[in-house]
Formats: structure tokens, C-alpha cells, sequence
């Protein structure tokens, strides 16, 4: 006798469905998890033991983003497992830039209909960088709407909370003219400035994500779906009090960023010609016929994160985070000026 599908199924929503494929990713959920973590997974709320030990006045630290419309390299393609460490690692970039350690990540993805293999890629992915990053995935939520969203397409978010003890926040108000400026090394794109990416390749150039990149064996698809890096383990390991500033390179570019975090009489000032803008930077640019300093405001040219030391501390601060001296403090007026 065949079974007839419930009335919530048929239009569309398929509880069933859901709850089955969430017994199944528990264990990916669990690689997470530590002693900290308390209750069961699928609970109404995540329960997480805070554990300060060392901290003498503990902040809590929150960031919540997206991926932007890198998904739609992801529908193409028909691989979901890097967008979900690009969430996390966006995340965690955006709490370590005042000095915090992430404790735990919590997703949300919105979609037309479940798709069992896109669901489980997307949790492996949010899984393996919560693992790589030491932060719980605590908890989520997966919501069916259909009639929201194009068919295989889903949209995804996540929200992030660290810690870090006050009298270690980095906040850029030590920031002063003579400090140097050095950048961390991005390996790609990371999570913004794909609209116009994807206007200048598909819509310009006429290419598909399966094509070779123009002069490279690498394919365009690949080389969009690079995952943004994590850069907080690196600043880590930098002793309290080297690093006055740190600013995550994402949507805004180095020209917008960067004043977030300079006092209001300091400008900084980059030497563009002090690292090697990657190729697709190139493309993008020439192919486009995109202005330099657009480039420099929608993407980030090469430099995921920077940071800000005293000229004493620059050579040691250098070895410590990989990263290349890129500019200078000088007194001005709270903005980023770039040398070409």
C-alpha cells in the first residue's frame, strides 16, 4: 500500500525529511563539541558552560554575516561544502580584529526544498572550520520556504561568539604616525565583490565556471571557490599589546576598513606596489575596465587582514603572522590614502 504524503509535504515542507537528515549530521556536530557543551543537540537552545579561567574581566564578543552571492558559484558548480567554512572563517576573522578566540558558531540556512547531499555538505564544511577554528557549532536553524527561493538555490548565514579579556581588546586607540602596516596574504576573493566578479566573467567574457582561467591550468569555478582564510590562529601568536590595530579586509577594500579603526588625526598609507596583486585581480581589473581605485574598495587586492605595530615590533610581528610590510601611519585625518 503506498503511503500517502502528509498535507505539509505536498505543499512543499517536509518535517519528516528534515528531522531525518538532522540524526544524521549529529555526528558532524559532535566533532565540535567539547566537555563545554551541555544538553543534546536539537534542543530550543545551545548550552555552552563559559570557562574564563585567566581572564580577569571577560567580553563577549559577536559578529553575524554571510557568504553574499558566492552562493551562486556554489549552485553552479553543484558544491556546497566550501561556503560553509567560508561563513565560519568570515566570522571568525571579524571578532579576532579585537583580539578574541571564537567559542561558538551558530547557521542558519533558508531554502525551497531540502536537498539531503547540499544539506550534508554544507554542515561537513561548517563542521570542519568550527573544528580548524576551536569553536563549538552550537546550534542552528534550517528553514523549507517554499516559493522563497529559486529552485536549488538556498541562502545561508551564521552568527558568531567570542571572547577576550578586556585589558586585551584591540581597539586601534594606540594607533599613532610612525606605526607601520602590514598585510596578511588573502588567497583569493574570500566572500566579497562577487556580484561584479560575476558580471565582468560570465556577462563580459562570456566564461562559464568549468572554463580555464585566462593564462592559468586553474578553472574559474575553483578559483572563486576558494575559502576565505582564518587568520585568527596567526594573530594568536602574537604577544598582548604588539598588535595596536587589526582591520578584516572584506567588502569596503583596504580603502574603507581601515578607518574603521584609526583615531580620528592618523591617515594610513599604502605602497600598492608592496605585495603582488594575485592574477584574478588582474583580470578582473583589465577585463572589466574596472577604475584602480574601485578595485581597491570593492575587493581585496591580495590583503585578507591588516594589522598595525610600532616600527620596533614590525620585523618580529612580520615572522609571527606571515604577513608583508604594506604601508604607514601618518598624521591626517582618519582615512586610508593608497600610493600607486
Amino acid at each position: 500500500m503506498t503511503k500517502t504524503k502528509k498535507a505539509y509535504a505536498r505543499a512543499g515542507v517536509d518535517v519528516d525529511l528534515a528531522n531525518k537528515l538532522k540524526r544524521q549530521i549529529q555526528s558532524l556536530v559532535r566533532q565540535t563539541h567539547g566537555p563545554s557543551v551541555l544538553g543534546k543537540i536539537g534542543g530550543f537552545g545551545g548550552l555552552l558552560r563559559a570557562n574564563f579561567s585567566g581572564m580577569r574581566e571577560p567580553v563577549l564578543v559577536s559578529s553575524i554575516d554571510s557568504v553574499g552571492t558566492k552562493l551562486k558559484i556554489a549552485f553552479a558548480l553543484d558544491r556546497h561544502d566550501t561556503v560553509g567554512a567560508d561563513m565560519v572563517n568570515h566570522c571568525v576573522n571579524d571578532i579576532a580584529v579585537v583580539g578574541a578566540r571564537p567559542l561558538f558558531f551558530l547557521d542558519y540556512i533558508g531554502c525551497a526544498k531540502l536537498e539531503p547531499k547540499v544539506f550534508r555538505e554544507l554542515l561537513r564544511g561548517l563542521s570542519r572550520a568550527c573544528r580548524s577554528a576551536g569553536c563549538v557549532l552550537l546550534g542552528g536553524e534550517t528553514a523549507q520556504l517554499p516559493g522563497m527561493y529559486r529552485k536549488g538555490e538556498y541562502d545561508l548565514a551564521g552568527c558568531i561568539v567570542g571572547v577576550v579579556d578586556r585589558a586585551k581588546i584591540i581597539d586601534g586607540s594606540k594607533i599613532q604616525p610612525g606605526d607601520v602596516i602590514l598585510g596578511l596574504t588573502s588567497n583569493g576573493l574570500h566572500t566579497n565583490g562577487y556580484s561584479l566578479a560575476r558580471k565582468i566573467l560570465f556577462d563580459k567574457m562570456r566564461l562559464k565556471v568549468t572554463s580555464r582561467l585566462p593564462g592559468s591550468a586553474i578553472g574559474v569555478g575553483q578559483e572563486l571557490l576558494r575559502v576565505h582564510k582564518n587568520y585568527q590562529p596567526l594573530v594568536a601568536k602574537v604577544p598582548s599589546g604588539v598588535i595596536k590595530g587589526l582591520a578584516h579586509i572584506t567588502g569596503g577594500g583596504l580603502i574603507d576598513n581601515l578607518p574603521r579603526i584609526l583615531p580620528p588625526n592618523c591617515d594610513a598609507i599604502i605602497e600598492t606596489k608592496s605585495w603582488r596583486v594575485p592574477r584574478i585581480f588582474q583580470i578582473l581589473q583589465q577585463n572589466g575596465n574596472v577604475d584602480r581605485r574601485e578595485m581597491y574598495q570593492v575587493f581585496n587586492m591580495g590583503i585578507g587582514m591588516a594589522a598595525i605595530v610600532a616600527e620596533q615590533n614590525a620585523q618580529r610581528a612580520m615572522s609571527l603572522l606571515r604577513a608583508k610590510r604594506i604601508g604607514r601611519i601618518e598624521r591626517g585625518s582618519g582615512i586610508a590614502r593608497l600610493l600607486f
